[in-house]
């Protein structure tokens, strides 16, 4: 008898199947010193979450950039990649001089700022794709920096203020959540006159993930809706 399952490629019915977030939460990079993994990394200002030696030799250390869903962790035991070959990691900035700056200021080594001209230029240092300076018109996914830690594991900063459609909200900061929390209320004062009784909280609710998720403002607003009229 057949039956449907993740192994054997037949699809899972929509009516038995509701979305799952699947949440990136860690990246584990490859160091030979945890110590001075460590040091680094606080150096950088981010946030210690956690130090756990074990008696087996196992030790994850794990620390959260400003702001970041995902976090970064490092040890002993816990990778057998070659320390320093965790490359090209994206940390998303709103202002990428002065993400660059403030590392700097806590001495931090950081390239210059600078901008493609070819795709796949932040990659390569050598390659003649890459103009000095932030993109002129300081447009999204163009402008970068990047760093190393001690064991040559880099990083790179990348300025985005406005996402591609349907990839959500990015940099959720005071001015563009109160944006976004003005849109949520035109949309829902739109709804309003002709919705059930309700309170304006659900509906806000329901309005902002959607926005989270990348869907636009009228495809939110249906959700919104949706929300508030299923639980009726």
């Amino acid at each position: 008898m057949a039956t449907s399952s993740a192994t054997n490629n037949e699809p899972v019915s929509d009516a038995s199947a509701a979305r799952v977030d699947m949440k990136f939460e860690v990246i584990v990079i490859p160091v030979a010193d945890v110590d001075r993994s460590k040091a680094f990394y606080t150096k950088l200002g981010w946030r210690l979450d956690a130090d756990f030696p074990f008696d087996n030799g196992f030790r994850v250390v794990q620390f959260t950039p400003p702001g970041s869903g995902c976090s970064v962790q490092f040890g002993t035991k816990i990778t057998t990649a070659a320390p320093g070959s965790a490359q090209g990691l994206y940390l998303i900035v709103s202002h990428v001089e002065a993400a660059r700056k403030e590392l700097v200021a806590r001495g931090v080594e950081v390239s210059e700022v600078f901008h493609t001209l070819k795709p796949g230029a932040q990659f390569r240092p050598e390659s003649n794709g890459r103009v000095s300076g932030p993109d002129p018109g300081h447009r999204s996914y163009f402008s970068f920096a990047t760093f190393s830690d001690p064991d040559g594991n880099t990083w790179l900063f990348q300025e985005i203020t406005t996402r591609l459609p349907g990839r959500g909200l990015s940099n959720l900061d005071v001015s563009t959540l109160t944006e976004l929390l003005r849109e949520t209320e035109q949309h829902h004062g739109e709804y309003e006159p002709t919705a059930p009784k309700h309170h304006w909280s659900g509906w806000y609710a329901a309005y902002i993930v959607a926005r989270q998720d990348g869907r636009t403002p009228e495809e939110a607003a249906k959700l919104g809706k949706l929300h508030i009229e299923g639980a009726q």
